[in-house]
C-alpha cells in the first residue's frame, strides 16, 4: 500500500518511514503542511499519517483541504495534541483515527493495518481464495497450511490483488500503490511479477487473470 507520512520531527519521521517500509509499504515523507497538501492533490495514497503541529500549514487545515477536494484517503492523525476538543475537531473534519504522542509502536502498526483493511473494504483480517490464505495482521500468505514465501515486490502485488479479490486492479493503480516518488516500477516488471505469481498460485486453486490492456485480478469464481 502507498502511504504519505507528514511529520516535521525528523528523527520520528525517519523511524516511522523505516518501520512502514519494512512492512512492505511504499512511503513518501514530507515535513510541512503545504507540501503535504500539494502532494496529496497530485498523487493517490491509501493512508495519510498526519501530524497537526506543522510549519507552513497546520494539519487540520491540510485535512480540511483534502476532504473539501473529495480526497478519500484514510487519515490517521498522529499528534501531541490530546485534548478532547482536539480529538473531536480532527474526527469531525474527516480523520479516520487519532493517536496521541507518545504512543506504543505495536498499537500504531495495528491501527495502520486496520485502516488499510477498512480502506480496501475488508471487515476480516484474513482473506482466503482457493487454498491460499492472507493473514493481513502478519502480512503472511500460506498455501495448504504451509507458508508461501515470496520476494517483497511479489508479496506486495499479491497482497494488493487479494485485498481487492474479484476486482480488476489497473496497472496504474498497481504502480501508485507499490511505489513511492523515490521508486519506480515499469509495466514490464509488473507483467513479470504477475507471470511468476500466476505459476505459483495455480496449483493452489488461485487464478490470477489478466484484463487485457487494463490490469489484473484474482478470479473468485474459479
Amino acid at each position: 500500500m502507498r502511504l504519505l507520512l507528514v511529520e516535521d520531527n525528523e528523527q520520528l519521521a525517519e523511524a516511522l518511514q523505516t518501520l512502514l517500509a519494512g512492512a512492505g509499504h511504499a512511503v513518501d515523507r514530507v515535513a510541512d503542511g503545504a507540501s503535504a497538501e500539494a502532494l496529496a492533490a497530485a498523487e493517490r495514497f491509501d493512508l495519510i499519517i498526519l501530524d497537526l503541529n506543522l510549519p507552513q500549514m497546520d494539519g487540520l487545515s491540510v485535512l480540511r483541504a483534502l476532504r473539501a477536494r473529495g480526497n478519500q484517503a484514510a487519515v490517521l492523525i498522529l499528534t501531541a495534541r490530546g485534548a478532547p476538543e482536539d480529538r473531536i475537531r480532527g474526527l469531525d473534519l474527516g480523520a479516520d483515527d487519532y493517536m496521541v504522542k507518545p504512543f506504543d509502536i505495536g498499537e500504531f502498526e495495528a491501527r495502520v493495518r486496520s485502516l488499510l483493511r477498512r480502506q480496501a473494504g475488508l471487515r476480516a483480517a484474513v482473506v482466503t481464495v482457493g487454498d491460499v490464505t492472507l493473514d493481513l495482521a502478519a502480512r503472511r500468505f500460506s498455501a495448504g497450511g504451509a507458508a508461501l514465501d515470496l520476494p517483497a515486490r511479489e508479496l506486495a502485488l499479491l497482497e494488493l490483488l487479494f485485498m481487492r479479490a474479484g476486482k480488476v486492479v489497473t496497472k496504474d493503480a498497481i504502480v501508485q500503490s507499490l511505489t513511492s516518488l523515490d521508486d519506480s516500477l515499469s509495466e514490464n516488471a509488473i507483467e513479470q511479477y504477475a507471470s511468476r505469481l500466476r505459476r505459483r498460485l495455480a496449483p493452489h486453486g488461485v487464478h490470477l487473470r489478466t484484463a487485457r490492456g487494463i490490469g489484473y485480478y484474482i478470479d473468485r469464481s474459479a
